[in-house]
């Protein structure tokens, strides 16, 4: 019985309500975050505690002012991809080549027409949402998008359903064997590597944003199993509620990269995106909550050498 109403509530809070705000324009959709920005700002502060930390942490050199200042503009462009993650739920494929532009797609369509696989990475860094529904639109490659489902299965479902309407298949770690030996043509998968990872032993540890931290090592990994390009994609900011992606390549035979190297290099390629415009990255995830490995030098030493005997 539980379950039931719970299902019926979702399903009336979705198509009642968020479903039929995200049909009007976007300036409107707005006027509602910016009314929402003022309460998770000042009145009931979201992830305030994180967020100031992850701040600080990553920018001691600046000032309290500076931090607080980063941190209004923060809450401002969260509440801002609000707007525009919901108005993804319906918006139309001609707003969304209007709004959200391919600088150099000719980097991918050139993979493409070499027949190579593309693992597309980045992190959580601007409006990742119209990046998930646009790439089925912008480019030749067929769209994959890996990530961890929801734990409610209600929004999970539909929310996927939303993302895939323009042609991307979703799917997750468990099933990436099947997404990719049953796919024919050219595919290019999405990955965001920038979520505090399961297992920090599985882990790869490098610095970033001034301080140690697991990265996940998926991307490499798959990208050295099944022989995949890598491509790094920047999402800019043009203005509130306009962007354009510039692609990166990492490298296109994986093979050639010794271990470390592509985690390394689209980790240090978002860093350098995130120092660029600070405010647009996701400071409300709790991404440095793993503790260092005691080992931490022998651990990497026997991941070095674990991946060498798989791959070499």
């Amino acid at each position: 019985m539980g379950k039931k109403i719970s299902f019926a509530l979702n399903f009336i809070l979705f198509y009642g309500i968020i479903y039929p705000i995200s049909l009007l324009p976007l300036r409107i959709i707005y006027l509602f975050t910016d009314f929402l920005f003022l309460i998770l700002r000042f009145v009931f502060p979201y992830r305030q505690k994180i967020i100031k930390k992850n701040i600080c942490l990553s920018f001691p050199n600046l000032s309290k002012q500076e931090q607080l200042k980063l941190q209004h503009q923060f809450y401002k462009h969260f509440t801002d991809l609000l707007a525009e993650s919901i108005k993804n739920i319906s918006i139309s494929k001609k707003e969304l080549q209007l709004r959200f532009k391919f600088r150099n797609p000719e980097i991918m369509n050139n993979l493409y027409d070499e027949g190579k696989n593309v693992i597309l990475v980045s992190g959580h860094y601007n409006n990742w949402e119209w990046m998930i529904t646009s790439q089925a639109i912008g480019l030749k490659h067929h769209a994959i998008g890996i990530g961890m489902p929801l734990k409610n299965g209600f929004w999970d479902k539909t929310l996927n359903k939303r993302r895939s309407r323009f042609g991307m298949t979703i799917g997750s770690s468990s099933n990436i064997n099947h997404l990719f030996e049953n796919e024919p043509n050219p595919y290019a998968t999405l990955l965001l590597s920038d979520q505090s990872p399961g297992d920090e032993r599985k882990s790869y540890w490098m610095n970033f944003l001034n301080q140690p931290t697991p990265i996940i090592f998926g991307c490499e990994y798959l990208a050295h199993y099944y022989n995949q390009a890598v491509v790094y994609f920047e999402i800019l900011k043009v203005k509130r509620g306009y962007y354009e992606v510039n692609f990166i390549t990492i490298c296109e035979n994986p093979s050639e990269k010794s271990w470390g190297e592509i985690t390394e290099s689209h980790t240090n390629l978002l860093e350098n995106t995130i120092l660029k415009a600070p405010a647009y990255w996701l400071w409300s995830h709790n991404r440095w909550k793993k503790s260092i490995p005691s080992d931490l030098k022998e651990l990497k030493e026997n991941q070095r050498k674990s991946f060498e005997t798989k791959f070499s």
